[in-house]
């Protein structure tokens, strides 16, 4: 199916000039090596209906308008029912950007098991721009975890920070997996307590980085692999692998809708197949009490 693009030379980042059509066509072209990233998931979309200079607003639930060709699912929200889209091939992706949707996020746990994550995320987010201190962190993340036994991956958001993500295998519901995730944090922060911290209130961080675990919840969402951020540039959030993070030249934004094709010509995904890594959080959780 060729999905026809209303108003494609309206300009959406007026910075560097893309248009809605080369939104369309950067979706088009990636959706391969997206779509892993986005399948069976319940999206959230960031729709921007005249470029990230206008208007825009969040959408979780299906418009009457949606074609039928358009997977959607049905889950429980807090006072009763929502209908999520889902994303599982390319034309569903190229169509919602026809909506206008620029950034695309989605939940930690696939539709047929919503309360079971497959993903555990730390989003680390400075105060400030200090990327140094959001390399720091991420380590910091990727070495107490490897302690416990547990694989962990890497990307950029695209906007401020890193995200550090275990996947894993849906053995426990969101309750366990954020109670650990907030364990892990918390004794992160008490090792540094001037560098790190868990406050959600910014008022009380003092300048640290916040170790960010709330997303790791029923019906939250993280920002998808390779989504476009509504940021000057078009950044990406792009997956990296750990040695990456030793490149001067990295940052949230270094990857953006112009440079990430040739990125991807020079190094496969690194998180290609994450879901081969698939664990439990039981032994991890036994060996982080007994610590």
């Amino acid at each position: 199916m060729r999905i026809q693009i209303d108003n494609a030379d309206k300009t959406f980042f007026p910075e560097a000039g893309y248009s809605k059509g080369d939104l369309a066509d950067y979706y088009r072209r990636i959706a391969p090596t997206m779509l892993p990233h986005l399948k069976d998931r319940p999206l959230t979309l960031h729709r921007f209906p005249d470029g990230i200079d206008g208007v825009n607003f969040i959408q979780k639930s299906v418009a009457d308008h949606y074609p039928d060709w358009i997977e959607r699912v049905t889950v429980d929200k807090e006072d009763g029912r929502i209908t999520h889209a889902l994303a599982n091939d390319a034309d569903a992706l190229v169509w919602l950007v026809d909506q206008a949707a620029i950034a695309f996020h989605v939940w930690l746990s696939r539709h047929d098991r919503p309360h079971h994550p497959d993903r555990l995320i730390f989003d680390l987010d400075p105060a400030d721009d200090d990327f140094a201190l959001v390399v720091d962190a991420a380590r910091a993340v990727r070495e107490r975890l490897a302690a416990l036994d547990l694989s962990a991956f890497v990307m950029t958001t695209g906007s401020s920070g890193l995200h550090v993500v275990v996947p894993l295998d849906r053995s426990a519901d969101f309750d366990a997996v954020r109670d650990f995730a907030e364990r892990v944090a918390e004794r992160l922060a008490d090792a540094r307590p001037d560098d790190f911290t868990t406050a959600h209130r910014k008022a009380k961080r003092g300048g640290r980085l916040y170790l960010d675990i709330r997303r790791n919840a029923y019906a939250q969402t993280g920002i998808a692999p390779y989504s476009v951020r509504a940021k000057p540039g078009a950044p990406i959030a792009t997956p990296l692998d750990w040695d990456e993070l030793g490149d001067a030249k990295l940052g949230p934004r270094r990857f953006h809708i112009g440079n990430i094709f040739r990125r991807l010509a020079q190094r496969d995904c690194p998180w290609a197949d994450i879901d081969r890594h698939r664990q439990s959080l039981a032994d991890a959780a036994d060996r982080l009490e007994r610590a």
